[in-house]
């Protein structure tokens, strides 16, 4: 995993006091993120349902290269044709050596000739195979990754993304994605390999020895049972480490982390670290070491025992043709068709286990692909029209499952069209998870929101959030270009820089951009290296959190002519001056644009139209500021607090 988060390329600004792991309270998504388990901690599957999985990825990795897939049946079948034709072609060189009447035709060179060109076949065709393999497995990642990554970006909300459960999935989907097609594909042709190789060799076995042929047959049946068990506790203990996993993961990322450094170095957490990752990793290879245990103690006894059987029928051969029962060519096709069978089974039973654990672990990709909307779609959206009136919320309440604590209570709030209405309370007063059901990341529990009286869940939601803009408290830093990073804001204006220069501008950050090493075209990050010397600020400057805030901010207001602007504390960063100075800009921005501010600093909100003030996810106060001064409630209480600690600050 990247050091800077599960997908690469972009970090949270978290402000202080937030955390970078998922909130206790994250709601489960419309579907179980956990499978069913059997008594075994393994995931229940019925075979239909395995066998129907098979399917998918055989599905999946024939339709990324058809032409491939069949170059790679075809070198199969063959592969699986060449040992009994070798073993044959042995039989038959040696009787027309040891045979006087064909000491001196031409029979024992043509069999010579044909035995060599099938050892020149058997030593190319893994090289063939080999290299067919990794084309298609190139091409079914690019597949599947893309189908995994476009449900992901499918869902609407943002339930699944802060469901640890489910990010489990998410993290072995990837890993199952990435590999259970291809893999099944090769384990399914391994099997046929080694099935036709098995029916060639048991036929010339069951000539020589029907008895022998059965045995060598039957010794295979609890070696197939036990690579299957085999398979579902590792797919079971996959399944039951993968928190542990993640976990590691999320140590290994802090160790190596550039915006956790300063913190693990001034503290001394890097050995605390250490320890907890291994910790971590001590779970997960206790876990593996049991399933090896089991293996050596199943497969161990199993291999034994096909030694045994093949001495034994070694003895009985050597036994005939002593006898004069049959012929030294005989044997010889006896011991290699007994190598032959063993190790042919041996690859068809190991093929079987891998597309049995293949199928298991696939089901995590097809839970993430095949999940239904994660927020319900309306079969006929409304058109949404601009925004003329107001937006209201209408005795909403919410929590984010049925186990959790509510947290908001019955929130009913008008927003009309160009005014900015400002929103405080203390933390956890339910501010943010307003503005997440504004945006809707998640529907009310209870009560609705309206655009001008239409219910938003009966809008599209992409046609909704393209009627906004907004600045989030945990923005996000991406280790693209200054230009890139403002322009993402409307990808439709990706291309124009004097937009983006003007977003820039009024976020109070263009002098600095146009002052770096490649102005606007100069990569935000150190993570990534544009020239070939590392120290040169050329290749990537690093920005200042409250620079990061402004760069923030410009992207927001890339987003011109929409109906409603988000401000989730859009200055926290800043200092004073700085602060004021945004505000100016964003008061100039915002006029005759709808708009919600939230900020702890209430000197930053007062020149709001309306001030809501937010306790325990209820409305307790509104009006303006100099109303609300005036009632002498909690906003006036916390009013005093903050300007009674700037004159303590000043004195």
């Amino acid at each position: 995993m990247s050091p800077d988060g599960p997908f690469g390329g972009a970090r949270p600004h978290r402000p202080p006091g937030a955390s970078s792991a998922p909130a206790p309270s994250a709601p489960a998504p419309p579907t179980p993120t956990r499978p069913a388990v059997g008594p075994d901690g393994g995931e229940r599957v019925g075979f239909r349902a395995l066998v129907r999985r098979g399917a998918t990825a055989l599905a999946l990795a024939w339709r990324a290269r058809p032409l491939t897939a069949t170059g790679y049946l075809a070198v199969t079948v063959l592969a699986g044709m060449l040992p009994t034709a070798a073993a044959w072609l042995t039989k038959l060189l040696l009787d027309a050596l040891v045979s006087p009447a064909r000491r001196h035709s031409g029979t024992p060179v043509a069999l010579a000739v044909a035995l060599g060109a099938a050892g020149l076949a058997t030593a190319a065709l893994p090289q063939v195979s080999r290299y067919v393999q990794a084309q298609l497995q190139r091409a079914v990642s690019t597949l599947v990754q893309d189908r995994m990554f476009g449900a992901v970006n499918g869902f609407a909300g943002l339930a699944r993304m802060e469901d640890p459960a489910f990010l489990d999935r998410l993290r072995l989907a990837q890993q199952a994605g990435a590999s259970a097609p291809g893999q099944t594909l090769a384990a399914t042709f391994q099997v046929v390999q080694g099935s036709i190789t098995v029916a060639g060799l048991i036929g010339t076995l069951f000539l020589l020895n029907p008895l022998l042929a059965a045995a060598v047959l039957t010794a295979a049946v609890p070696s197939l049972f036990a690579q299957l068990a085999n398979s579902k506790r590792r797919a079971a203990m996959l399944w039951r480490s993968s928190s542990a996993g993640r976990r590691k993961m999320f140590y290994q990322m802090l160790m190596t982390d550039q915006h956790a450094a300063q913190e693990v170095r001034l503290f001394g957490l890097g050995a605390f670290l250490r320890g907890r990752m291994l910790d971590e990793l001590d779970v997960v290879n206790r876990a593996e070491r049991e399933v090896d245990r089991r293996l050596l103690i199943t497969q161990g006894p199993l291999a034994v025992a096909g030694a045994a059987l093949s001495a034994a029928g070694l003895i009985w051969a050597v036994h005939s043709a002593a006898a004069g029962h049959i012929t030294l060519g005989d044997v010889s096709v006896f011991i290699a068709a007994v190598a032959g069978v063993q190790s042919a089974l041996g690859a068809t039973v190991s093929g079987s286990a891998d597309a049995y654990q293949a199928a298991l672990v696939f089901g995590h990709y097809l839970a993430v692909v095949q999940a239904p909307p994660d927020l319900p779609q309306p079969e006929h959206p409304v058109v949404l029209a601009p925004l003329t009136d107001r937006i209201s919320l209408r005795d909403v309440w919410f929590r984010y499952s049925p186990d959790d604590p509510w947290v908001l209570r019955g929130v009913d709030l008008d927003i009309p069209r160009g005014a900015c209405v400002a929103v405080v309370g203390v933390n956890g007063a339910g501010k943010t998870t307003l503005v997440k059901l504004l945006c809707r990341f998640y529907d009310p529990t209870r009560g609705a929101i309206a655009w001008d009286g239409t219910d938003i869940r009966d809008v599209a939601v992409a046609d909704l959030r393209d009627r906004m803009a907004a600045v989030f408290q945990d923005y996000m830093e991406y280790d693209l270009t200054a230009a890139e990073n403002i322009a993402l804001g409307d990808l439709a204006h990706l291309g124009d820089r004097g937009r983006v220069q003007a977003a820039a501008d009024r976020a109070e950050i263009h002098d600095k951009l146009a002052s770096l090493p490649r102005g606007y075209d100069t990569l935000l990050s150190r993570v990534f290296f544009a020239g070939s010397d590392p120290d040169d600020p050329a290749t990537g400057v690093r920005l200042s959190g409250g620079q990061w805030q402004r760069v923030a901010l410009a992207r927001a207001l890339m987003r011109r002519e929409r109906d409603l602007l988000i401000l989730d504390e859009p200055s926290s960063g800043l200092d004073a001056e700085a602060e004021q100075a945004v505000h100016e800009r964003l008061r100039e921005h915002r006029r005759g644009t709808t708009s919600i501010l939230i900020s702890h600093r209430l000197s930053a909100i007062r020149q709001a139209d309306l001030i809501i003030v937010l306790a325990q996810g209820r409305v307790v106060e509104r009006g303006t500021h100099d109303e609300l001064m005036a009632a002498g409630g909690d906003y006036a209480r916390l009013f005093m607090v903050q300007a009674a600690g700037y004159q303590e600050a000043m004195a």
